[in-house]
């Protein structure tokens, strides 16, 4: 929980942040957002996704662990089966709160941009959008969410895993199961 006791998401968009590193993620748009998926998994479980929140009247600072939304558009969309098998439970409301540490998958239905700006607006609290698009950044904004860079994750990201080798074995489980949501 956040701000006096709000949920803090980060809604990430995919697209845009798989295409700020130039890994070669044209060549498997699913595969990258799977890769990605592990990525924000491992962070969100690891606790070092914080916020800083803002300062209190004591003029401490109080710091909310967030959940995750990432928004999946295009042929990227296909990781979704990847992510998550079938289940026969019906989905979480895409408005519901995002636990903190959980990270949620939304596939857009058509633009990637509007599901992101639909996703800020339906979610209670304090929504950061992860995403270097000027438009969806303002759209975003207007809408009520702060706004970081595709940099910002990806250095929290890389600070997980700059302490270890290529040869050591990634001590966390893979990023099962996740909760796919299809927005229209």
């Amino acid at each position: 929980m956040g701000i006096g006791g709000q949920p803090v998401t980060i809604v990430v968009d995919v697209a845009n942040v798989m295409g700020s590193r130039p890994d070669g993620w044209w060549r498997d748009r699913a595969g990258a957002a799977v890769r990605l998926h592990a990525d924000i998994t491992r962070l969100a479980g690891s606790g070092r996704a914080i916020l800083p929140d803002e300062r209190g009247e004591t003029g401490t600072e109080r710091a909310g662990v967030p959940g995750f939304v990432m928004v999946l558009e295009g042929a990227a969309k296909a990781a979704a089966a990847r992510l998550a098998p079938p289940e026969p439970n019906a989905p979480e409301p895409a408005d519901a709160d995002v636990r903190p540490g959980e990270v949620r998958v939304v596939q857009a239905a058509g633009s990637g941009d509007d599901a992101i700006v639909a996703v800020v607006r339906r979610l209670p609290g304090r929504r950061v959008v992860v995403t270097a698009d000027r438009e969806l950044r303002e759209r975003c904004v207007a809408a009520g969410a702060e706004i970081r860079g595709p940099g910002w994750l990806l250095g929290l990201i890389s600070g997980l895993t700059s302490g270890l080798s290529p040869a050591e074995p990634d001590p966390l489980p893979p990023p099962w199961p996740a909760t796919v949501l299809v927005m229209g």
